[in-house]
């Protein structure tokens, strides 16, 4: 019997799959999908029927995730598709992200908020140019976890050795990353070895399959449960008789935990007071924990409107208007140096100009390119800017949610640009 109150406090997991063209990462997670009996019968008898029409003498699964038509034609993923799955363990959130070096923006998309990162490698081609622009983009994301899946074994004869040479190759690159937890397995996402149930034509790997390492891995201390940070989204005044001094500051914990008594920082105006209550669906609440959406309400009538944001007394984010800052270009039109963008750093907005361009990366060689540099779309860089209002932030190793920001153009009103900042 179905536990609706169980499946809603089961623990959610976000990953994405990144990787060069044609590596197989649709492949796998329509394999996820259908070998974890996560997709209906009628969604089956549909790609079956397109896997005859295209000619394939097989099911194609990559056509459960390239849901564009462009996508459908040309066999490739252009945009970041999303797919929702659960296990008794865990639910799941995919984000398919494209291999092509021009689509890189959208894997930033999509890895934004992942806890972890499938990086696929072609076995036959072993570490590429893009395997390591997306394990920067994972790691200069902040993302916990990476999981290298080296794909194809079936066409290496499912070969230690070469598994082996990839393995290595990868750590080389990757000892210049911060990423902490990396995981490899071997598997064919065509044919399903080592993806949810273990292989036997790979005696040699004595570790667990993806599923399961999906389920097991350890994501509740991802999140920062020690600096409060409370950005006010929006205010509450009902303005009736039965609420008629009702005042609360509604929005979504960033970070730490917050309970009724606690005292209180507003930012940046600086008052203090403490917390009356937690509200959560009229219901009153003992604490409130990231990344829960709740209504707080204080002891004292304060100026709060939205971009505020509610701390503790004795622990404040970075309260600065000069700011370092990695940046992953998205616009299609090159950054304009003492161009003035728009910016939105968690419920803020505010202007920023470029003060410099530090540098811009090599993504091959990790090389910092300083002479000239121009950050073109799909370019990583850093650069420095001035904003016009303060911003309340921790450095983005600290926390991924106020240790960054986007910048907008005003003409367009395109997201441009997506900024880490730097300790």
């Amino acid at each position: 019997m179905f536990d609706s109150n169980s499946y809603l406090n089961m623990e959610l997991m976000r990953f994405t799959t990144a990787g060069s063209v044609d590596d197989g990462k649709s492949t796998l997670i329509g394999r996820l999908l259908y070998d974890s009996k996560s997709i209906f019968e009628d969604q089956l008898e549909s790609i079956r029927a397109t896997s005859e029409r295209r000619g394939e003498n097989y099911v194609n699964l990559a056509l459960l995730t390239d849901g564009l038509r462009a996508e459908r034609e040309q066999g490739i993923t252009i945009d970041v598709a999303y797919r929702y799955f659960s296990t008794p363990k865990r639910k799941f959130i995919i984000a398919d992200t494209p291999g092509h070096i021009q689509y890189t923006r959208n894997m930033v998309t999509g890895a934004s908020t992942a806890n972890l990162a499938i990086i696929l490698v072609d076995a036959r081609n072993g570490v590429v140019e893009q395997t390591r622009r997306h394990s920067l983009i994972a790691s200069l994301l902040g993302i916990p976890h990476i999981a290298v899946c080296i794909n194809k074994m079936d066409l290496v004869d499912y070969s230690q050795e070469q598994y082996d040479k990839i393995v290595k190759d990868y750590r080389d690159f990757a000892a210049r990353l911060k990423v902490k937890d990396i995981h490899f397995l071997p598997i064919s996402a065509l044919h399903g070895d080592n993806v949810v149930t273990r292989s036997a034509k790979m005696p040699w790997y004595e570790g667990v399959t993806l599923l399961y390492l999906l389920e097991t891995v350890h994501i509740a201390g991802d999140t920062n449960h020690i600096d409060a940070r409370f950005p006010v989204q929006y205010v509450i005044r009902p303005y009736n008789d039965e609420f008629h001094d009702y005042r609360g500051y509604a929005g979504r914990l960033s970070g730490g935990v917050l309970r009724p008594g606690d005292k209180v920082t507003v930012l940046p105006s600086g008052f203090q007071s403490t917390i009356k209550a937690i509200e959560l669906d009229g219901k009153q609440l003992e604490e409130a924990f990231a990344p829960m959406s709740v209504t707080i309400l204080l002891n004292d009538d304060i100026d709060i409107s939205r971009g505020d944001m509610i701390v503790r007394d004795n622990n404040k984010p970075q309260i600065e208007q000069d700011i370092e800052a990695m940046i992953c270009w998205l616009g299609d039109q090159p950054l304009r140096p003492n161009g003035k963008y728009a910016l939105k750093h968690t419920t803020r907005d505010a202007r920023a100009v470029i003060k410099d361009i530090k540098y811009k990366l090599d993504i091959g060689s990790l090389h910092r390119i300083t002479e000239n540099p121009e950050i073109a779309a799909n370019d990583i860089g850093r650069i420095s800017i001035r904003t016009t209002a303060p911003l309340m932030y921790d450095p983005y190793t600290r926390n991924r949610e106020t240790g960054s920001f986007i910048l907008i153009d005003e003409g367009t009103n395109v997201t441009v640009g997506a900024g880490i900042i730097l300790d």
